[in-house]
């Protein structure tokens, strides 16, 4: 079961995707349940809602949905919580030990995009930088939780992400300046679905991305640090993470901060996957002052 928003931007419509027992796609709206895939969805329990309707054949097909755009799974996060150096060699190949405690940031929610928008480059940048991550989508409140146990029971579900990156604008000056690396339009890409928890193990999953064609990153969930359950126990602690916020869990080694790979530019088509997640495309372009 993959939950979906198709349509122009601003004016997307619900949607889940299965695959009959051909193997064939097929679309369904989900309409007859909801609006809009948010907050209120996924703590109502939309998910099983879903469920118990596809099972009783009670949702309509959903016309053309194959020629629709892509949006975000989840309607417009009220915080999306970013993990630094949640990877060993991603660390080490940032010039930095692996973290002890989670590092954490925030970035706006007006950066998330579709899994297939074109990607706006600053019109200054000339470190911009791809990072392929598994996004926590929270199901319901999570505040002062009192162990990963509770915590796994808040996760709605999956999704794929792209952390893109500024590294000039993050990097420089007294204790680095993230905000500003991490803030720029357009850069969460998140999709192309939103996966259950219940029909997928987030620590097992491989991840992958690559630059015109050309990989650059392969790694596993399974070489996280902190693991999705602790990541949103240790977030309960510091602040109240609500249904529909994202969590992304940070990278693996291979991006351009390596040193090993040049950094992105105007003309540039960027692709990561997450397993079972779906895959994404951006093709970038240079912003106009």
């Amino acid at each position: 079961m993959k939950i979906m928003r198709l349509g122009k931007i601003g004016s997307e419509q619900p949607a889940v995707l299965v695959t009959d027992g051909d193997g064939s796609p097929q679309y369904f709206s989900l309409l007859p349940l909801t609006a809009e895939i948010d907050g209120d969805f996924l703590a109502g329990g939309g998910m099983d809602q879903v469920r118990d309707a596809l099972a009783a054949g009670a949702l309509p097909i959903l016309d053309g949905a194959e020629a629709m755009r892509v949006g975000s799974p989840v309607a417009r996060p009220g915080s999306v919580v970013g993990i630094g150096m949640n990877y060993a060699a991603h660390a080490a190949e940032s010039g930095s030990a692996p973290p002890e405690i989670p590092v954490v940031f925030l970035k706006p929610s007006n950066t998330v995009a579709g899994p297939f928008d074109p990607t706006p480059v600053p019109p200054r940048s000339g470190k911009f930088d791809w990072e392929v991550e598994l996004g926590i989508v929270i199901g319901r409140e999570a505040s002062y939780l009192a162990g990963t146990a509770e915590a796994a029971a808040c996760i709605a579900g999956y999704v794929t992400a792209n952390d893109l990156s500024e590294r000039e604008y993050q990097l420089p000056g007294e204790a680095g300046q993230w905000t500003k690396g991490k803030s720029l339009p357009g850069s969460t890409p998140l999709g192309p679905w939103l996966v259950p928890a219940a029909d997928t193990d987030g620590g097992t999953l491989q991840l992958r991305s690559w630059v015109n064609g050309e990989p650059r990153q392969g790694s596993s969930t399974a070489e996280l640090i902190f693991d999705a359950a602790t990541l949103v126990h240790h977030c309960s602690q510091y602040m109240r993470l609500e249904p529909g916020d994202v969590i992304l869990t940070g990278t693996p080694e291979g991006v351009a901060l390596s040193g090993r790979f040049p950094y992105l530019r105007p003309g540039d088509v960027v692709e990561v996957e997450v397993e079972g997640l779906g895959r994404q495309r951006q093709e970038l372009f240079r912003a106009a002052p």
